[in-house]
């Protein structure tokens, strides 16, 4: 689908010098006396090249359209992993690099989104939060309440957070993936 070049925003996944290149960042320009531009930021999904771009208005760019299909992972198997599709209950093998620094949120019968494009996996999106149990932590001091400040702490999955002062070893943590961040205490 070809879009103008001032409709490009971050997320997509342009067709960009025959490689699939997923935009990272956009700003609008007018300078001066010149034409309005967009200066996109864009990085190719397969080599991890980065490429900053402008294009007019008046320019067309190839939209590219992402099939995404729920699948539950399985287990580690080598450099890949494997998950099964919920519909079909068909196997495939992902390479571990496609999940990145996630892969240590990654849980076994954990419901994962993977986005292909022309039946090749290019992506896999786990959920947003995921409920770990602290392995490790400073002790409570008692009398201390919830404050500005935070002691580090070590999960189950080996992932160091920030937490709370007052929670300590063995209590269960919700925890934001993407950014690696304490949410709240888990309420199971």
């Amino acid at each position: 689908m070809k879009i103008a070049g001032n409709a490009i925003r971050p997320g997509m996944v342009l067709n960009y010098k025959d490689k699939l290149c997923v935009v990272v960042k956009t700003e609008h320009r007018t300078p001066g006396n010149l034409r309005a531009f967009n200066q996109v930021e864009m990085q190719d999904i397969v080599s991890g090249t980065k490429y900053n771009e402008r294009f007019s208005a008046s320019e067309m760019v190839e939209r590219v359209r992402l099939e995404q299909k729920s699948y539950q992972y399985l287990y580690d198997e080598g450099e890949a992993l494997v998950f099964m599709d919920d519909e079909t209950y068909d196997q495939i093998n992902i390479p571990k690099s496609l999940v990145g620094d996630q892969i240590d949120f990654l849980q076994p019968n954990m419901t994962v989104e993977i986005e292909s494009h022309e039946g090749r996996p290019i992506g896999v999106s786990l959920p947003e939060t995921v409920t770990m149990a602290i392995a490790e932590t400073e002790p409570t001091v008692k009398g201390q309440t919830a404050s500005g400040s935070y002691k580090p702490a070590l999960l189950e999955n080996g992932a160091r957070v920030m937490v709370p002062p007052y929670l300590s070893e063995g209590e269960r943590i919700v925890v934001r993936i993407a950014d690696r961040e304490y949410v709240e205490r888990a309420k199971d």
